[in-house]
């Protein structure tokens, strides 16, 4: 079952401009077809006609439905240790400096864009195997608040788990049929905020922080938004923070108030000290 008349070009580029002004993410026009066969589930769902009338719901009132948007033109693939080399990185290289330099305040990581948790479970996980002693506070964000609840669960499929080294599955995971149960410690370990990685505001509320893992994420967002997102990433940084992005994305052209640099084939970021 489909809504009774196909996305108009029009409308297409109405809603995407909502949802670029809304969330800094662009919708190519090859993505047309995408868009329209991901929200006709939304439309349905919602007893909606029409293309135009879901965008008239949207614009009409604060009614949580753009997380669900948000949902449907984004892919969440995640999985606990994905990309490896890049905690190799932050475990070898990254955290030893952030402790030299004030250890007694710790350490303050954040996963921008965090979906279902993988990510900032796996940073709770390495601090508590590399660094015990040590005060680390980790923070989770995204802007959906369905991931963010999936996340808190902390309940993960075969597939999630399944790059995990196995000292890390045996002593965190707890087999529940077909699905695993993280650690209380870690899932209690990692605070989970709803954020917008291009509303001021909502940034504002994370600072000082050490690192950022901000992976996977900015493919979504033209140049624009990725500044934006970017230099508000920057402001959130402590003073010689670090920031990661995926293996495959570079800040090359979106800013040069990062400094790159080079660590076991690793790119990544530095704020510069003040």
């Amino acid at each position: 079952m489909t809504p009774s008349a196909p996305l108009q070009e029009m409308t297409f580029r109405n809603l995407r401009d909502y949802i670029y002004d809304q969330t800094g993410i662009f919708v190519p026009d090859s993505k047309k077809y995408f868009l329209e066969n991901r929200l006709s589930h939304r439309i349905l769902e919602k007893k909606l006609s029409s293309f135009d009338e879901y965008l008239r719901f949207l614009r009409a009132t604060e009614n949580g439905e753009l997380r669900n948007l948000y949902d449907a033109v984004t892919t969440n693939e995640t999985y606990f240790f994905r990309e490896p080399l890049q905690f190799d990185v932050f475990t070898s290289h990254i955290l030893p400096r952030v402790l030299e330099r004030n250890r007694s305040r710790g350490i303050k990581v954040w996963s921008a864009a965090c979906s279902t948790g993988e990510e900032p479970y796996t940073i709770a996980a390495i601090l508590k195997e590399t660094a015990p002693g040590v005060q680390a506070k980790v923070f989770g964000s995204d802007i959906s608040g369905a991931v963010l609840e999936s996340a808190r669960n902390g309940i993960y499929t075969s597939y999630a788990v399944r790059n995990i080294p196995s000292h890390y599955r045996k002593k965190y995971f707890r087999s529940r049929g077909d699905s695993f149960e993280l650690d209380e410690g870690i899932r209690n370990s990692v605070k989970f905020l709803n954020v917008n990685l291009i509303d001021e505001k909502q940034v504002r509320a994370i600072r000082d922080v050490d690192v950022i893992f901000c992976r996977n994420v900015l493919i979504y967002f033209d140049d624009k938004s990725k500044r934006k997102a970017v230099s508000l990433m920057y402001d959130a940084l402590a003073p010689d923070g670090f920031l990661l992005v995926g293996t495959s994305e570079s800040l090359h052209n979106v800013t040069r108030a990062l400094k790159p640099t080079v660590v076991d084939k690793v790119v990544i970021y530095r704020k510069a000290g003040s």
